[in-house]
């Protein structure tokens, strides 16, 4: 008897095999971590390959050199391996990081930034995030802890946003039921507390799990904010038989709902 795979299964199965295969380990080194670099990072640039998705990855300036490179490039690779077996979007497979300050970032409406708690934009990114959610760019921020990071982060994206106000999603909003129907908001963890934690998912003071927003004037959505969850660290490692399942399915859900949402408003 042939017992039934779920989508998600599938796509373990998949990501395994991803992560062994030659093309995985051949495309593009780490980023360095060391001193701030001025030359591009590898994969940066804008793809001139059509696709109608792209999950664009934002550089920026952190208090730590090499704060948006958290999991990069693994997550990026196997999130998109995700979308494109769950999806029919024709989406670029491969990373792709864009500086905040680049007027090409306009092109891609869908933009995802980590460890937004350490953020220290300069004026140039202010202005070209401003420029580029007021356009019609939808930000989608995760991975960061705490109250002292909150603090950092409502501070900066208060500099880019500063008419707007933060406000919780409660979950009848249209964010939560894109594809999949989310009916709870679940904290999930980084791969050390995920698999070692014995259920202690949090870090820092960040004990509960919040998705908040910004909404404009036309109650548009600009920006969605995962605070005291870790969406990239399931995506990464998702494919760990120690990871829980529970949290690395949510992640999914959550990512290819928010994909849907930035894609369709």
């Amino acid at each position: 008897m042939r017992l039934p795979i779920s989508p998600f299964g599938v796509l373990l199965v998949t990501l395994t095999a991803f992560l062994v295969s030659p093309e995985a380990e051949g495309r593009a080194p780490e980023p360095q971590r060391g001193p701030c670099r001025t030359q591009p990072y590898p994969g940066e640039g804008v793809s001139a390959i059509p696709h109608e998705y792209f999950y664009t990855r934002g550089i920026y300036q952190g208090t730590r050199c090499g704060n948006w490179t958290i999991d990069y490039p693994k997550s990026d690779r196997q999130f998109l391996v995700g979308v494109r077996r769950l999806t029919n979007l024709d989406a670029y497979e491969a990373e792709h990081p864009v500086r905040l300050d680049n007027p090409d970032l306009n092109r891609f409406p869908f933009l995802y930034m980590v460890e937004v708690g350490h953020a220290d934009f300069t004026e140039s990114e202010v202005a070209g995030l401003r420029r580029y959610l007021l356009a019609g760019g939808f930000l989608v921020a995760d991975d960061f802890w705490g109250s002292y990071e909150w603090a950092n982060w409502e501070y900066q994206i208060g500099r880019v946003l500063p008419e707007y106000k933060i406000v919780e999603l409660s979950l009848d909003n249209p964010i939560f039921h894109g594809m999949y129907d989310v009916k709870d908001i679940r904290q999930v963890p980084n791969v050390n507390n995920g698999c070692y934690g014995n259920g202690r998912y949090w870090e820092q003071d960040g004990y509960e799990p919040h998705v908040r927003g910004i909404f404009d004037d036309q109650h548009r959505l600009l920006v969605v904010i995962n605070w005291n969850s870790d969406l990239g660290d399931a995506w990464e490692w998702a494919e760990q038989p120690c990871y829980p399942l529970d949290r690395s399915t949510y992640a999914w859900e959550m990512g290819i709902n928010y994909i849907i949402y930035g894609m369709s408003h």
